[in-house]
């Protein structure tokens, strides 16, 4: 008889049979893994602008390559500091005419 019951225990009790664990159970937005299982095709980008595609351990899109500063001329280094500095926004205020007269729609209000 115990032969009999640990040979039909997967029809029997069907949800102990299907219980995996591993690193995808419980996690909803990101899998927490150390390492992944393929490598996936990155497109790197060099200082330079130029580009390669690679394959990356890490799920990514996109990695760029960090500028060294210190290589960079002083005008190049003056227009990269420019170009990360945030832009300013020019606000033109416009002077609106007001030239309501409510004595004119006094008419229409019912007393």
């Amino acid at each position: 008889m115990a032969s009999l019951m640990s040979r039909y225990r997967n029809l029997i009790f069907p949800c102990q049979a299907c219980v995996r664990h591993n690193s995808n159970r419980v996690s909803c937005a990101k899998v927490d893994r150390k390492y992944y299982e393929r490598l996936y095709p990155t497109l790197l980008v060099f200082p330079n602008g130029s580009t390669i595609n690679i394959r990356n351990p890490q799920p990514r899109q996109i990695i760029q390559l960090p500028i060294d500063i210190t290589k960079l001329t002083p005008e190049e280094q003056a227009a990269l500091r420019r170009r990360r500095q945030p832009k300013t926004e020019i606000k033109l205020e416009k002077e609106i005419e007001d030239n309501y007269d409510r004595r004119k729609y006094l008419k229409y209000i019912k007393k």
